[in-house]
């Protein structure tokens, strides 16, 4: 037997996992955590040897535990956490903590450079002027580390979101790449170029000498030298960013084809094929994938909360025990006593298509009938209201009707949430049989760019593990209309 390798390279940990390269069968996985450092209110770091760390144990785990020898690997596959950011030197060492999407510590600059930069970024990118993707981290880093400003007079100061760093630690520091769809996350990219721009690097002051080249998202990157904990030669043939990875891996290569994310937030892309839709509804537009050098694109929408409120009933409220049991909780409520009751789960701002970073979250409608069953249902459908709010900008931008939705995560092992969602959405709901695909998705890529399989029997190979139809009810009329009241009345 030969397996394909993944490495998914999170935001809280790193999980290698091992897909039989004929049947795509997910063979088994290993999962790591590693500390997140929170240096001051808003900042949020990650050390580099830490995740370096990870990355040799779960691969060594995951060979162990799947009983299969590293000669076995006959490719391997990476995705990432995107925009996270870090610098390293020629050698490998990193010259400080990567800086982590969640951070939040360039918004005076992008506050400050908005109104000048803001149209120009939307044009050439397709992302707004926001702490979160990496170029105003690279701009940070360089203005306040010293061992970096140092290194970039001597070029030994090099740039990379984490895909970059990866592939740089397992090629023996001789691959000095990235792929599209994470160079679509810097602020960097020209979307209709398919290369870095000379204009933003200015803007943002990053010399190109110290990024790395792009390539497509299946072929070569590379292979392994020098390591502990993999022999010399293995070939590393695929590479996409975290979220679209989890489209491809969910067979999602068709134009009109749609996937939702759920974790602690909810990530929704729809592919558009080699149409660029510049979004006029809050969405963000990004590469989903690049092939034999040309880019397909994707719409973008996020929530910023989707699991974590789950979380929130069971860590803050204690509601229940364990996060599974909010459904039997919610099931209990009927709709009758439902009526006026809004979720609102904007703890930590509210993301597309409003785009509202202050905004704070809210219980609404409750009378003294209310009790847990109306609130972790309620829970539910915030969460189901979130991404319908998505769905629907999705189809204003780009004229396409969703039909269906694949969705994965560890949120949609909730039957109910899913009905909940299909009912909201008025789409059919498909969970496929292997929600964990992230990792399942750079596994696939891989096996792409290593000719073992083409994209279309990939797509063969995709197996179905439920469907859930909308129900029909005034009720859900009501409550998306009361959903979007309560939103333009407090946040807009």
């Amino acid at each position: 037997m030969t397996a394909i390798l993944a490495i998914d390279q999170g935001t809280t940990g790193t999980t290698a996992a091992l897909i039989d390269s004929k049947t795509l069968d997910l063979l088994g996985k290993v999962n790591k955590e590693f500390p997140q450092i929170f240096p001051k209110p808003g900042w949020v770091e990650h050390n580099l040897e830490n995740i370096w760390a990870t990355v040799a144990t779960t691969i060594t785990e995951v060979l162990t535990k799947c009983d299969l020898s590293v000669h076995d690997i006959a490719a391997i596959g990476i995705t990432n956490q995107r925009e996270t950011t870090c610098s390293f030197n020629k050698e490998g060492k990193p010259l400080n903590n990567a800086i982590v999407w969640q951070d939040r510590r360039t918004q005076g600059f992008c506050n400050e450079n908005k109104p000048k930069y803001e149209k120009l970024l939307k044009e050439k990118t397709g992302l707004p002027l926001d702490p979160y993707f990496s170029g105003t981290k690279m701009k940070w880093l360089i203005e306040n580390i010293d061992s970096i400003r140092s290194g970039l007079s001597k070029n030994d100061s090099l740039f990379g979101t984490i895909d970059t760093f990866l592939i740089y630690k397992l090629s023996g520091c001789e691959s000095f790449v990235t792929e599209a769809s994470n160079a679509s996350r810097t602020l960097l990219y020209n979307l209709d170029k398919g290369e870095w721009d000379d204009e933003l690097l200015k803007i943002f002051n990053i010399p190109k000498e110290s990024l790395p080249s792009i390539k497509s998202s299946f072929g070569n990157f590379g292979q392994t030298k020098g390591l502990s904990f993999l022999p010399d030669g293995i070939p590393i043939t695929g590479c996409l960013g975290d979220q679209q990875a989890a489209l491809f891996g969910q067979a999602g290569i068709q134009k009109g084809m749609s996937k939702c994310t759920y974790g602690t937030g909810a990530f929704y892309l729809l592919n558009t094929g080699d149409e660029l839709i510049h979004s006029k509804n809050g969405l963000l537009t990004t590469v989903a994938y690049r092939e034999n050098g040309k880019d397909y694109f994707a719409l973008e929408g996020s929530c910023y909360i989707a699991g974590a409120a789950v979380q929130y009933l069971r860590d803050n409220l204690t509601f229940i025990g364990k996060a599974s049991e909010v459904e039997d909780l919610a099931k209990q409520a009927t709709d009758e006593t439902m009526e006026n009751i809004l979720f609102l789960p904007f703890f930590t701002g509210l993301g597309s298509p409003y785009w509202v970073s202050e905004a704070k979250g809210a219980i609404l409608g409750i009378t003294r009938d209310t009790g847990k069953n109306q609130i972790a249902r309620s829970c539910l459908e915030g969460i189901a209201l979130s991404i319908n709010d998505l769905k629907e900008s999705f189809e204003k931008d780009s004229g396409i009707i969703t039909k269906e939705l694949r969705v994965d995560g560890g949120a949609v092992v909730n039957d109910y949430l899913m009905e909940l969602q299909a009912s909201m959405n008025n789409t059919i709901i498909i969970r496929p049989e292997v929600i964990e695909t992230t990792a399942f998705g750079a596994a696939c890529a891989a096996g792409i760019g290593a000719k073992l399989f083409s994209k279309e029997e990939m797509a063969q190979k995709w197996k179905e593990n439920k469907q859930f139809s909308p129900k029909q009810s005034e009720y859900f009329s009501r409550k998306k209309t009361q959903w979007k009241e309560a939103i333009k009345k407090l946040y807009l």
